[in-house]
């Protein structure tokens, strides 16, 4: 360690508990997605009833990010990470318990809360162990978590509730997340809160030059992103593969895996150049997609790359906004957050209506039009958000 109490190696004990922080947020949002059924008949509701369960999530970790995080600047870091653990806890614990579906729903809710909360911290969390140079690596290990779970979490809950019951696999998340309180005890290390001088207002972090590119950049990719992810049964049935959604997912886990590896080795030296490849690749995938739709081979084949080009994303995109906003990176990770999930629900809505209206083919083409408008916004910010070369020792955001 040096003086300043950040790590000259990779502090992946500490890294890894972010990342099961990350693994929690995600498998608690997605799990009734693959549990529908059975949540509805122990709730004497209907399955798309039982999906609110999903929606109330997201609109808690849509409302609260950015009001809790600033709420909370001044806190010891720990403390925060401590609070939307034990909130998982014990909204997750409610839902295993409740027999109610308005107690379930606002369970649900402050679980979405509690992930608005996390999601703010962990990447600037991640920065702060480690001295500048390393904190894109760093905040590659932190973010492990998101493409396992969301690879492994839906097939895994759904697999779990069919052995032992929907509510035994919330019961499973909490015991979960008692490990993790002892695990953040242990491992991870406490660093004080922002100064009331170094507070920056909400309207200065997102005037700062390069946060709004950042965010533009976020909201097309991820829309892009979503709009396929989320209607990725319906578009892969074109080739046949309706029955094989589960494997279609996998190919695309275990490739944003690698993704994620290969965004931690260019992060900190070539990140304007991940995030230009990475998305004129996915554009170019949506074309392939587009073209090959019928085939099935074509299909594994560009799942794969698209996972390879998802992998790195939340890496990319959340080191360059902490680097542009400086000072203000936790209130910039919860605008993040704000953007990511508006992105989320505008995929699954746009995505919806070209399902409805034109059929599962047309996505192809509708996200090379997001994606060029994403490729643009990258381009244009090399002065500031998509700095060109290495990442500058200066650029020390979260590090306050």
């Amino acid at each position: 360690m040096t003086h300043e109490g950040k790590a000259t190696k990779l502090p992946y004990g500490a890294l890894l508990a972010l990342a099961m922080t990350g693994f929690i947020c995600i498998v608690t949002e997605t799990l009734p997605a693959g549990l529908l059924p059975e949540i509805g008949e122990g709730l004497g509701i209907s399955s798309s009833l039982a999906g609110q369960m999903v929606t109330v999530y997201a609109l808690g970790s849509l409302l609260a990010a950015i009001p809790l995080t600033i709420a909370t600047r001044g806190w010891r870091r720990r403390s925060v990470l401590l609070l939307t653990v034990i909130g998982f806890l014990l909204f997750n614990s409610i839902t295993a318990l409740s027999s109610v579906y308005w107690l379930t729903l606002i369970a649900r809710f402050f679980a979405g809360v509690s992930a608005g909360l996390a999601w703010s911290l962990i990447g600037g969390y991640a920065r702060r162990m480690v001295e500048p140079a390393s904190q894109g690596r760093a905040m590659a290990v932190a973010m492990v978590g998101t493409p396992i779970a969301l690879s492994l979490g839906v097939p895994l809950g759904t697999w779990l509730g069919g052995v032992i019951g929907w509510r035994m696999s919330f019961a499973v998340m909490s015991g979960l997340t008692l490990v993790l309180i002892a695990w953040v005890l242990i491992k991870v290390p406490d660093y004080p809160g922002q100064s009331s001088s170094q507070r920056m207002p909400l309207r200065q972090v997102l005037f700062t030059p390069g946060v709004r590119p950042v965010l533009g950049v976020v909201l097309t990719w991820m829309l892009a992103h979503n709009i396929l992810y989320t209607y990725v049964a319906p578009f892969v049935s074109l080739a046949g593969l309706g029955a094989h959604v589960d494997l279609v997912l996998l190919v695309f886990g275990v490739a944003a895996l690698m993704g994620i590896w290969v965004g931690g080795r260019l992060v900190d030296r070539h990140l304007r150049t991940a995030v230009l490849l990475s998305l004129a690749t996915f554009a170019g995938v949506s074309v392939f997609f587009g073209i090959f739709s019928a085939s099935a081979t074509a299909i594994y084949l560009g799942v794969f790359v698209w996972g390879l080009t998802f992998g790195g994303a939340a890496t990319l995109l959340q080191t360059a906004l902490a680097d542009a906003a400086g000072e203000g990176a936790d209130v910039a990770l919860s605008m993040n957050v704000v953007v990511w999930n508006s992105a989320i629900a505008g995929g699954g809505l746009l995505g919806g209506v070209l399902l409805g209206h034109w059929g599962a083919g047309a996505f192809a083409w509708v996200m090379v039009l997001v994606l060029l408008v994403s490729l643009g916004i990258a381009f244009r910010a090399r002065a500031h958000g998509f700095v060109s070369g290495e990442r500058a020792a200066g650029q020390v955001a979260g590090a306050h």
